[in-house]
């Protein structure tokens, strides 16, 4: 396995687009990825009862037994809290780009972002749709394009990808994807919008199998501001491209298919996290020796959710009972006594280490190189609660005056 620079049409077959619509203020803003060949597809989706109207549609389409072609996007306007006015916006949408393709537009999946509670501009929006399928293309430039026309407060576009081999049939299988997201980001399903292709040729039931894997320990491990948005939305495409013995059982080539998909996964939410809104450092928690795998998982998001350990790392102050308080409340067991707690980055190429609680208590650790290793722009909190075998590890960001200006005039 390897990862790899890329994004969307790294896959064979995969084109993508992104253009200028007019919803936005001189920003690209519509986004096209598109297979010829039959697509399967898996998905994820958000947890919000409150549910914007592409993310009914993908629900719907996802079971509809129709090949899939790839999936359509629009920034700017979240088409959320719409009502049927929403729903029809949506199939407006698909029925532009499906007709301009002349495939059906329930074989398109459909991702919204952006403010909600306002109506679709649909003039602009159809207006544009012929120059985006026609700006399609299947190199490194198209990929980058769409990836930036579905960016709202996204400060960097966001890509990976990686590949496998089937060694039997010497067939070396891509995967790539693209994902937005920096604010309305919190766990459970993934606060975003992502799409990730590949050109295996794999079963659709065991697709969806291993994307339910690598959503939980990746997308569902990244916070930055404990809002679940009403739009989130993960697409996995697969076109069979490679030509491969179709994937109908987990062997050795689903299991690396698997390791692929979560590298660019991982990748792809620790990018988020790192570029939350208002965000100078990214924060990683690991959570070490716990008693059960889901009690691992709630306190190292515990860690990284909580407002007050975001701000500490961002004021470099290594207040570290905000990260024994944050333990506590997670609703796991584990004995507090019996707690270790570490910090952990690079600094200058070296590797840092320096140890905040031992045994539940705070040690005599030096403030200065705390402050200094809680500075850097990628920070590990090690915890060791010492009460079983499992582990987990979470993403979020430090918690800054910026998020604040920034959501404080989102719709300016």
């Amino acid at each position: 396995m390897r990862k790899m620079k890329g994004g969307v049409t790294t896959a064979r077959g995969f084109k993508a687009s992104g253009v200028y619509a007019g919803i936005r203020h001189k920003k690209k803003d519509i986004a096209l990825v598109y297979s010829e060949t039959d697509c399967v597809a898996a998905g994820t989706f958000t947890t919000n009862l409150v549910k914007a109207a592409p993310v009914f549609w993908c629900k719907d389409i996802l079971k509809n037994g129709i090949p899939k072609h790839g999936m359509i996007f629009n920034s700017g306007i979240a088409n959320a809290c719409m009502g049927e006015q929403g729903k029809k916006d949506n199939y407006e949408f698909a029925e532009a780009v499906a007709a301009e393709l002349k495939i059906a537009p329930e074989s398109l999946f459909v991702g919204s972002t952006g403010v909600i509670g306002q109506p679709m501009p649909m003039n602009v929006i159809k207006k544009a749709v012929p120059e985006l399928v026609t700006a399609l293309g299947d190199d490194e430039a198209a990929a980058l394009n769409a990836t930036e026309a579905i960016m709202t407060t996204d400060t960097v576009p966001k890509q990976c990808a990686a590949s496998f081999m089937i060694e039997d049939e010497e067939i070396e299988i891509f995967v790539g994807g693209m994902s937005k997201g920096s604010g309305m980001i919190h766990p459970n399903m993934a606060t975003m919008l992502s799409v990730v292709t590949t050109d295996v040729n794999i079963d659709e039931k065991l697709l969806q199998e291993a994307v339910s894997k690598v959503v939980s320990e990746t997308f569902n491990m990244i916070s930055v501001d404990r809002d679940t948005s009403t739009n989130d939305t993960f697409i996995v495409l697969a076109n069979g491209a490679a030509g491969n013995e179709k994937i109908v059982k987990k062997n050795k080539d689903y299991d690396n298919f698997e390791t692929a998909l979560m590298v660019v996964c991982k990748d792809l939410a620790k990018q988020m996290a790192a570029d939350g809104e208002g965000a100078t450092r990214m924060i990683e928690c690991k959570v070490r020796n716990a008693k059960t795998k889901e009690d691992a998982v709630k306190l190292s998001k515990s860690v990284v959710s909580s407002s007050l350990v975001k701000a500490m790392v961002f004021g470099a102050d290594a207040n570290c009972g905000r990260i024994m308080c944050a333990l506590g409340y997670a609703g796991a067991e584990f004995d507090p006594d019996h707690v270790d707690i570490f910090l952990e980055t690079e600094i200058d190429g070296d590797e840092k280490k320096l140890q905040l609680i031992a045994d539940g208590v705070p040690t005599a650790y030096d403030e200065e190189k705390a402050s200094d290793m809680l500075s850097q722009k990628e920070v590990t909190i090690k915890v060791d609660v010492k009460a079983g075998y499992e582990k987990a590890t979470a993403w979020g960001c430090d918690l800054t005056y910026d998020y604040v200006k920034i959501n404080g005039d989102y719709r300016s």
